[in-house]
Order: structure tokens, then C-alpha cells, then sequence
């Protein structure tokens, strides 16, 4: 019997190796087949068929059409812009709400985080939401993509049931010490949640990095266009007249496949170097605000 479950067992690692094998080539292949293309020759590239195993006739021209695009350029600082202030405004917001709603015997807590609830999933619609945000003054201001988005109802939820497995004898040793609760917060409570932390920098990182939907509707100035909605452009309306403009009309159409593809690596590496910085506290965090207790 022994022999027989070592068997099953050898048996289905190694099918469960093939398969997951099999899951991540196809996950990471249209990744590298967008590398490939991008620092491929733009002719040879248009009359290929078929998978693409190497760059053909490797050069780096559209990454020099790319870097030339002054759009590009100022893509990338609006997005920074966008995403390091915003990220300030999202850990500092969530990590109170959370820990308001993690405490015990508060006043009111219960109708107000089902006020909270109620706007995952009820709203105004987007004529409200626009009218609201214009009349703010924050229409065609980067404020109208920032502060819209300063803080998530769903992550404030897993923040706060991480919170709630800290031992309520911390609290309690720190009021003795005569510590208020913004000390308790950002003293305590904080450094003993980096794993849920680093997940929520994670989440809102990648939301606002690929964030283009609000800079559509409230962004006009081009000058303020985060790099998702330059790169939206581009790939939806074929807007590449400007990087190719000393190809002739016979390869103006092959360079713009490649600038599509250069552009596509280089608004996804910045956010993909982000993960490993923070992969050894994800699983972590994860379980952490997944499960009471």
C-alpha cells in the first residue's frame, strides 16, 4: 500500500509540474512575444507568420522613436505625479478608516460601516460623479484623478480584518503609557502590519498605474495625460504619425507596429520591477486581511 501511494503521489507531482509548466508558457509568452516584436526589424516583423521565438532582425528603433516622443516623456512624469501622491493618500486613509472600524466599542461603528458598504455597491452613475468632481473645481486638474480614487471601500475591508488580529493588549499598554490614538496607529499598529501594507501598495499601485478612464473624462490638457492614456491612444487610434515621421508611406505602417509594441514593454516593466520589492510580505498580507483570526 505504501508503494502504491508513493506512486500516486510521484504521479501527480509531476503531472501538476507539467500542467502549471504548461499554464505559465502560456501565461508569459504573449509578454515575450511583445518584447520580441518590439525589438524586432518593423518589415520583416509586418511580413512574419506565425510564433515568434527571437527578435528578427534585433535593433532598437522603436525605442528610440519612443524615447524621442516628448508625449511619452511627459506621460511618465504625470503618472509618478499620479501615483506617488495618490499612494500617499491611499495608505494614510485606508490604514485610519481600517483601524476605526477594527477597534472595539466605538461609537456608531456599525451604521457607518454600513454606509461605507453601501457605496461598493451603489452609485450615482457617472453624469453625478462628473457634475460632482467639475464642480469641485477639479475638472482638467490632476486632483480630479487623485482624490476620486483616495481610497477604496474593498481594501479598507481586508486592511481592517488585518488589523483586527493584533492583540487588543497592545492597545491597551500604550493608552496606560498615555499614548493617543494616532500614536497607537502609526507607532503600533502600522509597523506590525507591513505585510498588509505592502499589499495595499501593491493593489493601489497597480490600479493607478493603469488607471485611464478618469484622465479621459476629466483630463483635457495634453501636457496633464498620464502614460496610460497617451499609450491608449496610441494603440486604439493608431496615433503614431509623429514617431515615424522620416519613414517613407511604404514602412510607416510596419514602424508603427513596432513603436506599439516598445511602448507596451515600456509602460509594463516599471510596474512588474515593483512586485519582487514586495513578494516576500504579498502571501502574507494576503492571508492576513483574507482571514479573521
Amino acid at each position: 500500500m505504501k508503494i502504491k501511494e508513493s506512486f500516486l503521489r510521484k504521479l501527480f507531482i509531476v503531472i501538476n509540474t507539467l500542467l502549471l509548466s504548461v499554464i505559465s508558457i502560456v501565461m508569459l509568452y504573449p509578454l515575450v512575444y511583445v518584447l520580441f516584436a518590439s525589438l524586432s526589424n518593423s518589415v520583416e516583423l509586418m511580413s512574419y507568420g506565425g510564433i515568434l521565438w527571437k527578435p528578427l532582425g534585433f535593433n532598437f528603433e522603436a525605442y528610440r522613436s519612443v524615447s524621442e516622443n516628448p508625449m511619452i516623456a511627459s506621460g511618465y512624469i504625470n503618472t509618478l505625479i499620479i501615483v506617488g501622491v495618490s499612494l500617499l493618500l491611499n495608505i494614510v486613509l485606508t490604514s485610519i478608516a481600517a483601524y476605526f472600524f477594527s477597534r472595539k466599542n466605538v461609537l456608531f461603528q456599525k451604521p457607518i460601516f454600513f454606509y461605507v458598504i453601501f457605496t461598493m455597491y451603489f452609485s450615482g452613475g457617472m453624469i453625478p460623479f462628473f457634475l460632482t468632481v467639475k464642480n469641485l473645481g477639479l475638472y482638467d486638474s490632476r486632483w480630479a484623478v487623485i482624490l476620486p480614487t483616495a481610497i477604496s471601500t474593498y481594501n479598507m475591508i481586508v486592511m481592517k480584518t488585518s488589523l483586527e488580529s493584533i492583540p487588543d493588549s497592545l492597545e491597551e499598554a500604550a493608552k496606560i503609557d498615555g499614548a493617543n490614538h494616532m500614536h497607537i496607529l502609526f507607532r503600533i499598529v502600522m509597523p506590525l502590519s507591513l505585510p498588509i501594507l505592502s499589499v495595499m501598495v501593491l493593489y493601489y499601485a497597480v490600479a493607478h498605474w493603469n488607471a485611464w478612464f478618469n484622465a479621459m473624462i476629466f483630463l483635457q490638457d495634453r501636457n496633464k495625460f498620464p502614460l496610460q492614456l497617451i499609450l491608449r491612444e496610441i494603440l486604439i487610434q493608431n496615433n503614431t504619425d509623429l514617431m515615424n515621421q522620416d519613414a517613407n508611406e511604404m514602412d510607416a505602417q510596419a514602424i508603427s507596429e513596432s513603436i506599439k509594441y516598445a511602448i507596451i514593454i515600456v509602460s509594463t516593466l516599471p510596474i512588474l520591477c515593483v512586485y519582487p520589492f514586495l513578494q516576500k510580505y504579498f502571501v502574507k498580507g494576503v492571508m492576513s486581511g483574507a482571514v479573521k483570526g
